[in-house]
């Protein structure tokens, strides 16, 4: 039995709006996407480091970051539907303190458990974080050119915080404690909660709404079981242990019934109509896509760089700030591209460069230097920076402007999962390729057979993180089986280039098939059209999420 939640709403924003109220919150959901993103690969560089600190065990280190993103993945819609409900500057005030306290914690960890329950804190703060900024950014831009151009910020606001993670937590590490890579998000964080305390505006659904409880907890059990499998399918269990075959059942089993819950329900979480809306679910297809190969090339080229040519994490957090560097570069450039062309053409032309970017990685060898690396990663980076604004604009102006937090809420879950199933299954292609391709390369390699057997028994026993220790009873022969371990490993980086640049090129058809290049993006209506929304039905039955 849905739980009615009473709720008297503040009158919608009008046009004319305080323009500085309008820039403050765009300003202040920027600074909470970019605190968000922080962690999301700058964790990861630490790692080796808090390995021999804490004396963690493969599996350990894995779940210090699994343990951000799974409750981001799983909880991003409860939370938005929340925010429609109870107030978006509520929830990003509460998404930001809970981060700030994740962070505190993972601080002064003296555990694997420790630091893990800290990023699954902060990963639960990130899903009330991301889906409330969205939709303040919708509530105070009702323009659908403007709110583009406001989205396209918050892009380069993410992309910041990818870029800067890295390089930030990389001169941590080598000239402190591994501990300090926390303090960023802390200090930033607990300013920004401050400053949104008195600056926001709070904004909400302005209909009386109903919470899906059955809904919302067969997504959380949907989602975390998806999220579960991939990431443990991927790592030591493997897909054919007890727990990784479980949780596909689960998610098998959940799936369908929180469509058929949805389908049901007089007030749904996210009726399955909005999907009618062809942007809708292009932009929903293709986010889940593109962030499927940004993340999985990024988490395989920061080994590449770290295991084959044995850069420092600072090091590796330079090269690939071509990458992420152009979403922050290109932001505003791109939002004036979707105002003079269309937010469709801009989204195909980013996806058909990334695609070709990813797939110029094949050119890449054990020898591949810097600038040329740099020059591949930078076409990319080009790719990507083009295509997230306009798929987050697409799937944000494809609903009612009243539905923000919820639309922000579906796109960021895509988001995560993406982001969770990319490092997963790219890890799986990066260690069996490499393990396929080894015994090859190092018979040609010109150790004798002892050193052969020694090395393809190193690699298959500690799987692609040997390169970080692989040495033998001499320079040259330990120089011979670096050079067959670097060949093996680049092999592997080819094939996930190809992976990574058919999704991308693959995303690219559906965009242009589902959403098109010419037409304008569909925008927000104002409430008063929005019975004309394939949502309509959604919205007559009581606002969805």
């Amino acid at each position: 039995m849905p739980t009615l939640v009473p709720e008297v709403s503040p009158p919608s924003p009008q046009p004319d709006a305080p323009s500085r109220n309008v820039t403050a919150t765009i300003a202040l959901a920027c600074v909470g996407v970019f605190v968000s993103y922080l962690p999301v690969v700058g964790v990861s560089v630490a790692l080796p480091v808090i390995q021999q600190a804490l004396d963690a065990s493969t599996t350990g280190l894995q779940w210090i970051t699994d343990a951000f993103i799974l409750p981001t993945a799983a909880l991003l819609l409860t939370c938005g539907v929340i925010g429609d409900l109870f107030g978006r500057k509520k929830m990003y005030l509460i998404g930001l303190t809970l981060s700030c306290l994740g962070c505190l914690i993972a601080l002064t960890g003296h555990s694997v458990v420790q630091v893990c329950v800290g990023q699954a804190l902060t990963g639960v703060g990130t899903a009330a974080l991301l889906p409330a900024t969205l939709g303040l950014i919708s509530h105070v831009c009702p323009d659908h050119r403007r709110r583009g151009a406001a989205i396209a910020l918050w892009t380069a606001a993410l992309g910041l915080g990818l870029t800067l993670g890295p390089l930030f937590n990389g001169l941590i590490v080598e000239h402190a404690s591994w501990r300090w890579i926390f303090l960023p998000t802390l200090a930033v964080g607990a300013v920004t909660v401050l400053v949104g305390a008195v600056v926001l505006t709070d904004s909400r659904s302005d209909r009386e709404r109903h919470l899906d409880i059955p809904g919302q907890l067969l997504a959380i059990v949907a989602i975390t079981a998806v999220v579960y499998g991939v990431i443990e399918g991927g790592g030591a269990p493997g897909w054919g242990s007890a727990e990784v075959v479980i949780a596909f059942v689960v998610a098998a089993l959940a799936l369908p019934a929180f469509v058929l819950v949805e389908l049901r329900s007089p007030c749904p979480m996210l009726d399955m109509r909005l999907f009618k809306s062809s942007a809708f679910s292009g932009a929903a297809l293709v986010m889940a896509l593109t962030l499927f190969a940004q993340v999985g090339l990024v988490f395989s080229l920061s080994e590449y760089f770290g295991l084959v040519h044995h850069a420092s994490t600072w090091d590796i957090g330079v090269r690939l700030l071509a990458l992420n560097g152009f979403t922050v570069v290109l932001g505003p450039v791109v939002g004036r591209l979707m105002h003079r062309f269309s937010p469709g053409l801009v989204l195909v032309t980013g996806l058909l460069v990334g695609g070709i970017g990813a797939l110029l990685v094949n050119l890449f060898d054990a020898g591949t230097g810097t600038g040329e690396a740099a020059l591949v990663i930078a076409v990319f980076g080009i790719g990507i920076a083009l295509a997230i604004a306009p798929i987050t604009t697409i799937a944000m102006n494809s609903l009612p402007r009243r539905l923000g937090s919820t639309a922000g809420a579906a796109n960021s879950a895509l988001r995560q999962i993406g982001s969770a199933l990319g490092p997963a299954i790219f890890g799986v292609v990066l260690t069996n390729r490499t393990l396929d391709a080894l015994p090859a390369h190092v018979a040609a390699s010109g150790l004798d057979p002892a050193d052969q057997g020694q090395v393809i028994g190193m690699v298959n026993g500690a799987g692609i993180q040997a390169g970080a220790f692989l040495h033998l009873n001499s320079g040259e022969a330990t120089g011979q089986a670096l050079a067959a371990y670097g060949a093996s490993f680049t092999d592997a980086l080819h094939t996930c280039a190809l992976v990574g640049g058919i999704g991308m090129l693959v995303a690219a058809a559906v965009a242009f098939t589902t959403i098109g290049v010419r037409a304008r993006a569909p925008h927000g209506e104002p409430e008063a059209t929005a019975a004309t929304h394939p949502a309509a039905g959604a919205t007559a039955l009581g606002e969805t999420g």
